[in-house]
């Protein structure tokens, strides 16, 4: 099978120090076939092999019921909920063709549930039984480790993706623009930075020499910068869509404060032909939002 990952290098590594597969490897030979992971399966095409067992880990028999019930787990992975939940899901939908069943270890499950569920509780899903933690080998048996830095040892929290759909904004009208900055907590001016990084979830940073407050709020100007920063670590899928697979960008953004965190609401891109967008900005300085005017 083609190899593409440390994880999978790793795996075999493992296997082989575990010796021949006796009895076991017999049945799995008869009870279950080899077949190549078709590219209509965007979840596990490419994964890092070629050829997957069928049935798979969660009892589909075939690929056509595999294709449909892995295809529904697709929009999560958008989300970017963690680096490691493409190579979980694929453990079990498509697990590699080896002579024994590799089934994913509970430290991987948890740290993907860790991360993912929240966001699947976002539209009304939850952790479905199926992929309870506890029906997992523990981390001293055969089975499929994480890849990436667990995030208790890392000293930068894993990235999380948010409940809320960001997006970059068009800029309307001038006056609109106002508008929205008076409905959220505070409004900045800032620049972003995408980091050179071979991650699976993009890493961004804020240029602390280019943040411009235009309205502070309850929070204090001089810990905005680092409650940015604090953004885009841990709202992945935010900043992503808002850069929009650019390396660096000077974005106008907007939002509110929740407890430890801030939500940015609205972004707004700084560019020569939003001409709306400047005037907003001008015209701020001087503007007394409705509560403030009353």
């Amino acid at each position: 099978s083609r190899l593409a990952g440390p994880w999978l290098l790793g795996l075999l590594a493992r296997l082989l120090l575990w010796g021949s597969p006796g009895a076991w490897a017999s049945y799995l030979r008869r009870s279950s076939s080899c077949m190549p992971i078709p590219h209509r399966m965007a979840l596990c095409y490419d994964i890092g092999y070629s050829d997957m067992r069928i049935p798979n880990l969660l009892e589909h028999e075939t690929m056509t019921e595999v294709i449909q019930q892995s295809s529904s787990w697709l929009p999560l992975l958008a989300r970017e909920c963690h680096p490691d939940a493409r190579i979980f899901l694929c453990s079990l939908f498509a697990p590699i063709c080896l002579d024994r069943l590799i089934y994913p270890c509970r430290s991987l499950c948890e740290a993907v549930k860790r991360s993912c569920a929240p966001v699947m509780a976002c539209y009304g899903y939850p952790w479905p039984e199926i992929l309870n933690c506890n029906k997992f080998p523990a981390d001293h048996e055969l089975c499929i480790a994480a890849v990436s830095m667990d995030e208790n040892s890392s000293s930068r929290r894993m990235p999380r993706a948010s409940c809320k759909d960001c997006e970059l904004e068009e800029a309307s009208t001038a006056r609109e623009i106002l508008e929205s900055l008076c409905a959220n907590d505070f409004a900045v001016k800032i620049r972003i930075l995408r980091r050179n990084t071979t991650t699976t979830i993009s890493d961004f940073d804020l240029d602390p020499s280019k943040v411009e407050v235009l309205k502070h709020g309850p929070l204090l100007r001089t810990e905005i910068p680092a409650r940015l920063q604090q953004w885009l670590d841990i709202d992945a899928t935010c900043a992503h869509n808002i850069m929009r697979g650019t390396q660096a960008g000077v974005f106008v953004v907007s939002g509110e404060v929740q407890s430890d965190k801030v939500v940015v609401n609205k972004a707004y891109a700084w560019q020569k032909r939003n001409r709306n967008l400047h005037q907003a900005v001008r015209r701020w300085k001087h503007h007394r939002c409705p509560e403030q005017a009353g």
